[in-house]
């Protein structure tokens, strides 16, 4: 229907249809003879160049496919497939956490392209210790370290046990998101963890730090020996989210900042020196101080009510 206000359309008339047609047809047979031409040049090429072309454009396309199968579909096992190109581009991989060892590192499972989760999940992770043996790399977090456990006969330091369960509720079982960084001397990979992100995928944005995080509730310390990776933040930033820990007791600086650091505790085993005390404050030893300054105070306080009756006492005989 046609409303009085609306504008008129006039259909178009005979002869502008049988331009336009016209011209469509005259584009067709042009692109027909374009391809007859290309065809005829193409045929009119040696046989050899033809046989070269045809090499170059499938060995090009085999490299691009092996490229990205490389880049995004190849799993590597262990630390050994990692080669040191991959870790000069900061390279980042995404994986599964199997175990948590020590509370800063653990075994990662990489678990490359898709197919891992559902709906779309057609690949599977091992779950026996057995399938899992040589299946996965071992990874240090960057730019932290927390207190030793026990070890061959050494003694485990004061939160040992604390910072592990927090590193294992909060990683294990879990997909992150790892910047492989260097090989450590124990053959680790040190890498700046990432949870997976809440919102975008892992390929547009990174989640929170664990580092950070680990940091932040007092269950590891910065890690500044030699070799130690701080990424993008920096180290200042490590410190002032360990400050912020320490300043609000928070974690392993508890009952305050006189404690053995980690790096000093290995330093002190590895000299052989096992007899120095460990300069730890822990509850016990307040608990103790507290006491003693307390009978010390009523002692103190008990010799003067004495000397005070004793002096009355001698006036009023």
């Amino acid at each position: 229907m046609v409303w009085p206000w609306s504008p008129q359309q006039t259909a178009p008339s005979p002869d502008k249809r049988r331009t336009k047609l016209v011209e469509i047809d005259s584009k067709l047979d042009d692109t027909a003879a374009l391809i007859r031409e290309l065809k005829a040049k193409t045929l009119s090429l040696p046989v050899d160049v033809l046989l070269l072309a045809a090499f170059l454009a499938g060995s090009a396309s085999a490299a691009g496919t092996i490229g990205v199968y490389r880049r995004y579909w190849r799993r590597l096992p262990t630390a050994d497939w990692i080669t040191p190109e991959i870790l000069v581009k900061g390279r980042w991989i995404k994986g599964y956490v199997t175990s948590v060892g020590d509370a800063d590192n653990f075994r990662l499972y990489h678990t490359p392209g898709i197919g891992w989760r559902w709906p779309l999940k057609f690949r599977t992770i091992p779950t026996t210790r057995g399938d899992l043996k040589d299946q996965t790399i071992h990874i240090r977090l960057a730019g932290v370290d927390a207190p030793e456990a026990a070890h061959f006969g050494k003694p485990a330091q004061e939160f040992a046990q604390e910072s592990l369960a927090w590193l294992k509720y909060y990683i294990e079982g879990r997909f992150v998101y790892c910047q492989l960084c260097r090989k450590d001397q124990y053959g680790r990979i040190v890498a700046h963890v990432h949870w997976k992100p809440r919102i975008l995928p892992g390929s547009l944005a990174t989640g929170k730090s664990v580092p950070i995080e680990m940091l932040q509730h007092g269950w590891a310390e910065v890690y500044e020996q030699s070799g130690a990776e701080h990424g993008q933040l920096g180290v200042d930033e490590f410190l002032r989210v360990q400050g912020e820990a320490q300043t609000a007791k928070r974690g392993i600086w508890k009952y305050g900042l006189k404690r053995e650091s980690a790096a000093d505790y290995k330093k002190r085993y590895a000299s052989g020196d096992t007899s120095k005390p460990v300069l730890v404050k822990t509850k016990d030893s307040m608990d103790k101080t507290e006491g003693t300054t307390q009978a010390e105070a009523s002692t103190q306080s008990g010799g003067v009510f004495r000397r005070l009756f004793r002096v009355m006492f001698r006036r009023s005989a």
